[in-house]
């Protein structure tokens, strides 16, 4: 059985960070939609960011700063049942590229280069390896890596994958209940998620990582439930078929996804470079790698 999308929880507006700018929505022809949002000079070298699992198009505000100093342009959408984006009812990380492409020709993008992070990244994997004539690059920040690849996965995602494919609809009601309590407590409650040490968290970092667990589950779980059911079965990625550049950051103790994972995904990916972060947890990753992965060439 399916999750059930009704409407988000009743919220008080003024505990949001607002967005800077209203997302773009790309129309499908199967009348599904894709909202995106932009960060950086307008004008910019243009760069795809995936959010993580579950995230949002929120999460790119992190970052702003490396994109003003690089000069680029970081696109970000939200993947299919998350945020503004349909739900895209039996999509797999196969699919991937079928969304991203759509943002592209909106925003008037030929090739750009993508960076992901944590969840974000079998789907960033999966648009190089079947549009790689989009793609000139890929940076995977904290990501993801094949569960055949990872002999110590975190017990909260065995539990979530497990949810996810017996029981979606016990997924489905855990996230709404988790976004209800969320919005109504401190950043700390979503930011514990992803940091060692919560209160080590600059303020206006933590405002945008609840904005983004709040946007991830604005209108929808579906998103989540599927993302947390495809990590733990094989994502079909033909990884030889990735010639690209790609780059892993990784920190040496991100507890939500161990480094020795990270390890055997470079080795299995043709044109793999690691990048190994020493200290640096889950969310430290991305904010210590965005200004290098931001300035890559082309």
């Amino acid at each position: 059985m399916a999750p059930t999308d009704s409407a988000r929880p009743e919220s008080t507006p003024e505990r949001r960070t607002p967005e800077r700018r209203a997302p773009s929505v790309v129309r499908l022809d199967d009348g599904r939609r894709i909202a995106y949002a932009t960060y950086g000079p307008p004008t910019g070298d243009p760069l795809v960011f995936f959010h993580g699992t579950p995230g949002s198009r929120r999460l790119g505000a992190l970052l702003e700063p490396a994109a003003q100093a690089n000069d680029v342009r970081v696109i970000a959408p939200d993947r299919p049942g998350y945020g503004r984006s349909s739900p895209h009812p039996g999509r797999t990380v196969a699919d991937a590229a079928a969304s991203v492409r759509p943002v592209l020709d909106d925003a008037g993008v030929e090739s750009a280069p993508l960076v992901a992070f944590s969840g974000g990244a079998p789907y960033a994997l999966s648009t190089a390896a079947t549009a790689g004539e989009r793609v000139t690059g890929v940076d995977l920040v904290a990501g993801a890596t094949p569960p055949s690849f990872t002999d110590d996965t975190p017990a909260v995602q065995r539990l979530l994958t497990g949810l996810a494919s017996a029981t979606p609809s016990v997924l489905g009601a855990l996230f709404r209940g988790q976004a209800w309590v969320a919005d109504r407590a401190d950043p700390s409650f979503v930011v514990g998620q992803y940091a060692a040490d919560a209160d080590a968290v600059p303020d206006d970092v933590a405002a945008t990582v609840k904005a983004d667990f709040l946007a991830a589950f604005e209108r929808h779980r579906s998103g989540a439930v599927t993302e947390f059911r495809d990590a733990g079965a094989d994502w079909g990625i033909d990884l030889d078929a990735v010639d690209i550049p790609v780059r892993l950051w990784h920190g040496t103790a991100d507890a939500n996804v161990p480094i020795a994972g990270a390890e055997r995904l470079a080795e299995a990916l043709p044109t793999a470079d690691l990048r190994a972060l020493d200290g640096a947890d889950h969310l430290g990753t991305l904010l210590r790698a965005a200004p290098e992965a931001l300035a890559r060439p082309g």
